[in-house]
């Protein structure tokens, strides 16, 4: 795969304001979730070379559940600042293959989670990455939920934000994929960690409150205390950020 590809690839992600109400093609309007994922250099005091490393978990009564790692290389670029970035994705038949890319500041993990979660959409749905890329893209720049909150970190309680979306609860197409339509999304943000994401979750609801979820996938970054069970339809202020299990 081309070096530059999965930036062509996941370009319709960062792409979010010009697409819609911007006031000006100079000042282009981006919400808060935007600047948070996307714009920020989440890799601005790394120092290379370091790996990110993060612990993958898939449970639900969906598919099997299964138990896999994610790390990020990091290197330093030819002037000596960071950062190169090399992945590695879940391993086996999950794999997630990813070039290497040149100059990486804000933390790509970020795309490569939503990069293997739209291709699983579209294995479980058959419908199109696009679309599902779209969706995502207009919960985060009109449709996001964003709190201040805690995470636990080594032991340690450390500031940071959860951005929260559900995509597909007002999606024009949701009878196609109506099992799906209920996923709900919650980034977790932290400048106390190493790459400043704390984590990344997404969970299917069944249509049952009462039933187990269909699917979750979550990821958290090594050493952290893993948060409790996300609402599938409730605004992320009802999420506890404390937790029982440590990675």
């Amino acid at each position: 795969m081309p070096k530059r590809t999965l930036s062509c690839m996941l370009a319709s992600l960062l792409a979010a304001a010009p697409a819609f109400s911007a006031p000006s093609a100079a000042e282009p309007d981006y919400s808060p979730a935007e600047r948070l994922l996307f714009m920020t250099e989440h890799l601005a005091s790394t120092q290379a070379p370091t790996t990110l490393r993060y612990s993958f978990r898939k449970t639900g009564s969906l598919e099997k559940s299964f138990d896999d790692t994610v790390s990020i290389r990091l290197g330093a670029r030819a002037d000596g600042s960071c950062c190169t970035a090399e992945g590695d994705f879940l391993s086996g038949e999950h794999r997630l293959a990813l070039p290497a890319l040149d100059d990486a500041r804000a933390n790509p993990v970020i795309l490569y989670f939503l990069e293997h979660d739209v291709r699983d959409m579209q294995r479980l749905t058959k419908g199109q990455q696009a679309h599902f890329r779209k969706r995502i893209r207009m919960a985060i720049y009109n449709g996001a939920d964003v709190r201040q909150t805690t995470f636990q970190y080594r032991g340690k309680p450390v500031p940071g934000q959860e951005i929260a979306i559900s995509p597909y609860l007002e999606d024009p197409s949701r009878a196609r994929f109506e099992k799906m339509a209920r996923k709900q999304y919650v980034f977790m943000m932290s400048d106390a960690v190493p790459g400043g994401v704390f984590g990344i979750r997404s969970q299917v609801s069944d249509a049952e409150a009462s039933t187990a979820p269909l699917m979750v996938e979550e990821m958290y970054v090594d050493g952290a205390t893993v948060p409790s069970a996300v609402p599938s339809a409730a605004p992320p202020a009802a999420a506890s950020s404390a937790a029982s299990a440590t990675r």
